[in-house]
């Protein structure tokens, strides 16, 4: 049965983002679905993020400001769901944005399904630390029963692109904080979304409805701690679905080039090195067919000046913007 008045819990983990919560909080605070119950968790942050959510929270009475020592991103999540009795989770990071139909969108993906399904998930655009939009094409289509394809690929990508059921959540153990005891965090979503598919279907709407960002101080720019972090969850699926062992090495090889990447659009060119030697030692055929592509990436993204960047894109769509407004977009 579809409610349009369900409230949904909406958890935002905070660590020094005084230059993204505004843009943040606002981009859900735009929700059409407006039933939200705002949860800011911060987690030990130094600079002004609190002020400028408490300075938020004095405009829209849905927005709560919750305060720990420094405990993890999974450990501020648990917190706030668990200050919510929210029936629907969202989740989102505090440096990335959400379109207007959001969350109504995803809500309405998991009532028509029904109690089977745990968790909706949408596309992602990638944005820049300006906000702007540099990436599309990531668009999976992965729907119903998906425990092979997640064992496969983190098709969901990341943690503001998902609503779920709080029963999924709890059923599932919530996030896990002993990855940060491990010195592992950046995997709590793909972990998350393995075990919400061990028991529930999934729904997909096919939209870009996160500005998903990417810079080089978010978490996922540490790219050794993400790859122990990957390495410890595919390990317990592989262990407990032993047949899906070819999707879970090849989802690690994929990993491990990614985060290759990352590492030489950051400049880190010795992690880059090492994460290539232990590509090349998993998949020889693999690491030599996807050199050139680094190689490329690499030039592109530290060689080339951004003036050349821009001519050459306008040269190609003179009617197009470069790198449009994720706010300004129409989703």
């Amino acid at each position: 049965m579809i409610q349009d008045n369900a409230t949904v819990g909406v958890v935002v983990p905070m660590f020094n983002a005084e230059r993204t919560i505004r843009a943040t909080l606002t981009s859900i605070c735009q929700q059409e679905h407006q039933r939200l119950d705002i949860i800011v968790v911060d987690d030990g942050s130094t600079d002004q993020s609190a002020s400028i959510v408490a300075s938020c929270a004095e405009k829209d009475r849905r927005i709560r400001l919750m305060r720990q020592s420094n405990a993890g991103v999974a450990q501020a999540r648990n917190s706030g769901a668990a200050s919510t009795d929210a029936e629907f989770l969202a989740f989102v990071d505090a440096d990335d944005l959400w379109a207007p139909s959001k969350i109504a969108l995803q809500l309405r993906a998991l009532q028509e399904g029904g109690s089977s399904v745990g968790l909706a998930y949408c596309w992602f655009a990638q944005i820049d630390e300006n906000g702007r939009v540099f990436s599309l094409s990531f668009r999976p289509d992965a729907d119903g029963r998906v425990l092979q394809r997640m064992c496969r690929m983190n098709f969901v990508g990341n943690g503001s692109s998902m609503l779920v059921r709080r029963s999924a959540f709890e059923r599932a153990g919530q996030f896990d904080p002993s990855l940060r005891a491990r010195n592992a965090q950046g995997c709590e979503d793909l972990l998350m979304c393995l075990r919400i598919a061990e028991n529930y279907e999934f729904r997909v709407v096919p939209q870009h409805l996160v500005g998903y960002r990417i810079t080089n101080v978010n978490m996922s720019s540490d790219v050794m701690q993400m790859l122990r972090s990957c390495e410890i969850v595919l390990a317990e699926f592989r262990e407990k679905y032993p047949q899906f062992g070819s999707d879970l090495d090849a989802h690690l090889v994929d990993m491990i080039h990614w985060l290759a990447l990352r590492a030489l659009i950051g400049g880190q060119l010795y992690a880059a090195c090492d994460l290539s030697r232990r590509l090349f030692v998993l998949d020889p055929r693999t690491a030599i067919s996807r050199l050139p592509n680094m190689v490329d990436v690499y030039c592109r993204a530290r060689l080339v000046p951004r003036w050349v960047k821009v001519g050459v894109k306008r040269m190609r769509n003179k009617n197009a913007k470069f790198r449009p407004l994720y706010e300004e977009t129409s989703w």
